[in-house]
């Protein structure tokens, strides 16, 4: 998420427009560019990433990593980039560079300042008349991506679709709504398909570390620093089970979040992890289904419980102009056996 951390969004937004060349991001580098940019083409890895958006990684000859450590979950265990690619890598960090690949040109740097260097070399050279023609290919791909989530989101089956709540929550969260996931079922539905219409910070999430719990506290404190905007949590119902307790801060703070936990009555990212790898044989990942609604009521929290794809959008609707916290239990697909946008497990 260099880019964001650095403010470098406008310097990063001239310099693709002027080359016409693809950006994809990491899970902590959404906000680089609004998804609306023409340049943008979203989220790549193992948890996020999609066919689609792999295809224009994997066929990259030349790639920038900016503010990026290119660690195993954005590259898929290193898979694209591939060894044929050549390595162009700017950071802060000087030990970052060349860390996990044969790097041909190191820039250690603020990125706002290298990236603003740059664009005026590139003014000095009259360069950016004539592009690598991205926008047509990043739209291309997004249109088959979004094809597919579509179909996905609009169906009526039940348990819910985590696409139908990532639909629900773009049709409607505000512009400068800020969104806090957890590391598990949440994260790759959010990052794959979630089209941020502004660039800036506006997710929050601890992947890297992947500990569970974190969303409904981290939530409480994005509120204490953005007072003024929507603040949405979202968790698995394991992660739900490790700081539930927080609730009775997020009433005394009187903090108008609204939690939104995808019900699946097990640790569905582990549980999938052994349904691809170890034979479907499930160790230790199901538990019984909680009233999540209850319980956040139990604390003074204005809760609903949704099991039909119908209600979901109204009762979000509900929730978002509610003033004070709110908390909406969906009873989910198992991850297991979805179509969750990742390129494999790894839990």
């Amino acid at each position: 998420g260099g880019v964001v951390i650095a403010d470098a969004m406008e310097e990063l937004g001239r310099l693709a427009s002027r080359l016409d060349i693809p950006v994809a991001t990491s899970i902590s580098g959404q906000g680089s560019l609004a998804e609306s940019h023409p340049n943008c083409l979203g989220v790549v890895g193992s948890n996020g990433g999609t066919d689609e958006t792999w295809e224009v990684l994997a066929a990259a000859d030349l790639v920038v990593f900016m503010g990026c450590r290119a660690g195993s979950t954005t590259t898929s265990r290193w898979e694209a980039p591939g060894t044929a690619a050549r390595i162009v890598h700017f950071d802060s960090d000087p030990m970052v560079i060349g860390a996990n690949y044969r790097t041909e040109v190191g820039v250690v740097g603020d990125l706002r300042f290298a990236l603003a260097g740059l664009n005026e070399v590139l003014d000095r050279k009259g360069q950016g008349a004539d592009g690598f023609g991205a926008a047509a290919a990043v739209a291309a791909a997004k249109r088959r991506k979004f094809d597919r989530f579509h179909t996905l989101a609009e169906e009526p089956s039940t348990p819910i679709r985590p696409e139908r709540v990532i639909a629900a929550m773009m049709d409607v969260l505000p512009d400068d709504a800020i969104v806090v996931s957890d590391p598990g079922t949440s994260c790759p539905y959010f990052s794959a398909y979630y089209q941020l219409p502004r660039a800036g910070r506006h997710f929050i999430t601890n992947r890297a570390h992947g500990a569970l719990g974190y969303s409904m506290s981290a939530a409480l404190g994005a509120w204490y620093g953005r007072p003024d905007r929507k603040v949405v949590a979202m968790m698995g119902d394991g992660s739900f089970g490790f700081s539930c307790g927080e609730l009775e801060t997020v009433i005394r703070s009187r903090a108008p979040i609204t939690y939104i936990v995808l019900s699946n009555s097990s640790f569905g990212w582990i549980k999938a992890s052994q349904d691809a790898d170890c034979d479907k044989r499930y160790y230790n990942v199901d538990f019984e289904r909680s009233d999540h609604a209850a319980i956040a009521a139990a604390f003074g929290v204005k809760s609903w419980r949704v099991e039909a794809p119908e209600d979901l959008t109204g009762v979000l609707k509900m929730a978002i102009d509610h003033g004070g916290p709110t908390l909406i239990d969906v009873v989910c697909q198992p991850l297991e056996e979805s179509n969750a946008p990742g390129r494999r497990w790894m839990g």
